[in-house]
């Protein structure tokens, strides 16, 4: 799942701007995602917490799309069609084939989360 709104696809785009929104917004949903069969989430910003643990408990996999990229990462998307919730606009659930997505993975599926080793590493260093 890739939480974004996307912009209008202008002619001949599969999909307009595309860049990652907050995650954290979408936390108290991530529970009911994942019991659905949500296996990995693809957004930006850091979880911490009871928002990270959702993630550990489920075994799903957190990664991150890099913030002012829409434009770059819609050209990653060949394919886009709504799903659901049409009256919605560029809030729609769609389905998205996506192609070489440059993302990287902040928390595994044993929980390990980047963002506090990160922080870990830079406490210790001198």
């Amino acid at each position: 799942m890739y939480a974004v709104g996307p912009s209008p696809a202008k002619p001949g785009q599969v999909i307009g701007s595309a860049g990652p929104t907050t995650t954290a917004r979408m936390a108290r949903y991530l529970p009911a995602l994942f019991a659905a069969g949500v296996r990995a989430i693809i957004g930006k910003g850091e979880l911490h917490g009871a928002d990270a643990e959702a993630f550990t408990q489920s075994g799903v996999l957190y990664l991150a799309a890099i913030g002012g990229l829409g434009a770059l990462l819609a050209k990653q998307i060949r394919e886009a069609h709504v799903v659901a919730y049409p009256e919605l606009g560029p809030e729609a659930l769609f389905e998205l084939e996506l192609t070489a997505f440059p993302a990287v993975v902040i928390i595994d599926r044993h929980g390990h989360n980047l963002h506090d080793i990160a922080r870990m590493q830079w406490r210790t260093e001198p």
